[in-house]
């Protein structure tokens, strides 16, 4: 994938304390030493230019905003809501965005912002995104049509006591790429295997 021109970090860089769990899957609960740690790994990237996008307060701070430490540390642009154009191409990216617990449902909550999107558009007080760009929900979600590509992005965290106990459906796991030039875009998926965490059934 190198070089990168733009990393983008779209929320919940941090855990933070873990109490649906008690804290008892954190290699850290420090949330400062967790800052520390988000840093290095995206210092490792080696971007050019980073952007760092605000999560949800359960994870990052209801008080403190510890993903504004964390844009501050990297020099990266920070917000609850971007607008990026990079090679012609025009991104809308927000972290939060709605789950749904029935297979195809799940494209409903994204290609919601696109109708959003067109109707800021429609009234003059924004573009029309060629590409929108949602987190938050653990799984991996592309929709296109003649106008736009959406996507909810696959995660970087695995099962955990809290989605094993409370929540249904499959996690996606990876990171996504894209390569941008005059107003066309590629994308390209990095996708961990999700095997490697199947599930056994016991013989009894």
């Amino acid at each position: 994938m190198k070089p990168i021109d733009l990393l983008i970090c779209n929320g919940d860089a941090i855990d933070g304390k873990g109490q649906k769990s008690g804290g008892t899957e954190l290699l850290e609960s420090d949330r400062n030493e967790q800052i520390k740690m988000a840093q290095k790994c995206i210092e490792y990237a080696g971007a050019r230019k980073i952007v760092v996008v605000n999560g949800t307060p359960y994870h990052t701070g209801s008080d403190d905003d510890f993903e504004a430490m964390l844009a501050n540390l990297v020099n990266a642009d920070y917000g609850n809501h971007q607008h990026i154009e990079i090679g012609g191409v025009k991104f809308d990216i927000k972290h939060k965005t709605n789950s749904s617990i029935i297979p195809h449902g799940r494209y409903t909550a994204p290609r919601r912002e696109a109708v959003w999107n067109a109707i800021w558009a429609e009234r003059g007080l924004m573009d029309c995104a060629d590409i929108i760009i949602r987190s938050h929900v653990h799984y991996y979600t592309l929709s296109k049509d003649a106008r736009v590509t959406v996507i909810t992005t696959p995660s970087l965290q695995g099962w955990t006591k809290y989605g094993s106990r409370e929540c249904s459906g499959v996690n996606d796991i990876g990171l996504l790429s894209f390569d941008c030039a005059n107003g066309v875009s590629s994308m390209t998926e990095h996708m961990f295997d999700m095997r490697k965490f199947k599930v056994e059934f016991k013989k009894i």
